[in-house]
């Protein structure tokens, strides 16, 4: 069983930058691929970004460019780095497996965009 944390999330105005980070508890977080989701208002949760155990990574088509997602397995921590935020990134971002188990579910962490 793993547990996920995510932190790192705020207020940033459009161009700004923030890193987001998604901790794990349990030492078999090193053997599954993890990605960053986000729920904005009124819209289903989507799929941002993954990263593989080999560090084979994937992004949405709408962050692709401007997000960057890496892994620390010794330190059991994803990390999202994400840069030429826009008001259309607003969201809740949580971190999961991919593909994601509803087991994994943490409480996210809000990002705003907004002047």
């Amino acid at each position: 069983q793993v547990q996920l944390v995510e932190s790192g999330g705020g207020l940033v105005q459009p161009g700004g930058s923030l890193r987001l980070s998604c901790a794990a508890s349990g030492s078999a977080f090193r053997i599954y691929a993890m990605g960053w989701y986000r729920q904005a208002p009124g819209k289903q949760r989507e799929l941002v970004a993954y990263i593989t155990t080999g560090r084979s990574t994937y992004y949405a088509d709408s962050v692709k460019g401007r997000f960057t997602i890496s892994r620390d397995n010794a330190k059991n921590t994803v990390y999202l780095q994400m840069n030429s935020l826009k008001p259309e990134d607003t969201a809740v971002y949580y971190c999961n497996k991919f593909p994601a188990s509803a087991n994994y579910w943490g409480q996210g962490t809000q990002v705003t965009v907004s002047s």
